[in-house]
């Protein structure tokens, strides 16, 4: 896993388990943005590789500040991001980068190398995104929960008008050549619609977002998104753990009846060696059954690979599993891939239903594999023991 996929993942369950609910624009969602714009910026300057590395990871851990709250969060974004990376045995010098890029994110401070030029460009893509008027609702809503300030409708169209006039510009090649033309129309919209709220023609409620306008704006598609890729990851490596845990008993078990079935067994003919009969099927017949219970643990479940129309229609079948599909033809599940992909919520329980059932295979092999360990310890044990008893009565 790279460090910048390290990163997200970090950032991502930071926010989960410690942004209040209250930050409904610095988010992970608003993160994220920022991202995928210093990755478009990055390439389009034509970043190299390592600094374009620095960058995304700065990118992700901005605003991870907001944790402790708004005030001074780039600090405590840049200490954060610092001891992450020193727990990953980041180079000094690149730590030092990267923190440096995220204090280039405070509004006082004028940006001063290309990378702090691309890093504060796509802090601020949003001036020119289409939906820029949506995204400033949700920094009203965020500043009147946390207290921080309050508008009317004109206020804060009259505030947002003169940041992207007065007070925002843009700085690297690539931003002022594609991202000011639209700053430049939002401006304009802004324009309009405050002529339109001071000759009374548009009402706007005042200082409040629909609530079902408010959930779809909030919605953290990408940050579920990441949540089930997160997961799956997790649940993969487990399974994998399992599997390796299993294979550690099944050989050394292996190793065990081996030389037992060479070397012991060869010499119980011997009437000297008649005491060492018992505890030697102890042992072999401990490390049998250990060997069928991790066995057991690992053996694939068969089965049927098919699915009809009507379970896709009524949504029963879980396309992701390959159990249910491997054997119908590929046209039939192209077609019912493109049925699960048109229906959201089909697609989100299909993916519940995988980690679910993924969830339930790691329950039986980790229950199996406790077994298998008990029964090996305990296997062991008793056999030391009959061998020590059995050498005591000669």
């Amino acid at each position: 896993m790279t460090i910048v996929k390290k990163a997200e993942n970090y950032v991502f369950n930071l926010f989960k388990d410690k942004l209040s609910v209250n930050y409904i624009y610095h988010n992970f969602n608003h993160t994220l943005r920022v991202v995928n714009a210093a990755a478009l910026i990055a390439t389009e300057e034509k970043v190299d590789e390592s600094d374009k590395e620095a960058l995304l990871i700065a990118a992700w851990f901005h605003d991870s500040g907001y944790i402790n709250g708004r005030e001074n969060h780039e600090e405590v974004g840049a200490t954060i991001a610092s001891e992450f990376l020193l727990e990953q045995n980041y180079p000094q010098d690149r730590i030092e980068l990267v923190a440096s890029l995220i204090r280039a994110t405070k509004v006082e401070v004028a940006p001063k190398t290309p990378l702090e030029n691309i890093i504060r460009d796509a802090d601020y893509s949003h001036f020119a995104d289409k939906s820029y008027a949506k995204f400033a609702e949700l920094l009203r809503e965020e500043w009147r929960l946390n207290g921080y300030k309050e508008f009317t409708d004109v206020e804060w169209i009259i505030e947002n008008r003169d940041i992207l006039l007065y007070k925002h510009r843009y700085y690297s090649p690539y931003a002022k050549k594609e991202m000011q033309p639209e700053k430049d129309k939002n401006i304009a919209r802004l324009h309009k619609t405050i002529k339109k709220l001071k000759s009374g023609k548009k009402k706007v409620s005042k200082n409040k977002i629909n609530k079902k306008k408010l959930e779809k704006l909030t919605r953290p598609d990408r940050g579920i998104d990441t949540m089930f890729r997160v997961t799956l990851n997790n649940h993969t490596r487990l399974s994998d753990i399992a599997d390796s845990k299993a294979n550690i008993m099944i050989s050394v078990n292996a190793i065990i009846i081996s030389v037992s079935l060479t070397t012991l067994i060869p010499k119980l003919d011997s009437p000297t060696n008649t005491h060492l009969i018992i505890p030697t099927l102890i042992l072999v017949l401990f490390s049998v059954v250990s060997i069928i219970f991790a066995i057991l643990s690992t053996r694939p479940k068969v089965t049927e690979g098919t699915f009809t129309r009507q379970d896709i229609n009524s949504r029963k079948v879980n396309l992701l599993f390959f159990g249910n599909f491997y054997k119908v033809p590929l046209g039939e599940y192209t077609w019912a891939m493109n049925e699960m992909m048109k229906d959201r919520k089909y697609l989100y329980d299909s993916m519940i239903k995988d980690l679910y059932f993924l969830g339930l295979v790691l329950n039986k092999k980790y229950k199996l594999l406790r077994v298998t360990y008990n029964i090996f310890m305990i296997g062991i044990i008793i056999s030391v023991i009959a061998f020590i008893y059995a050498f005591s009565r000669i």
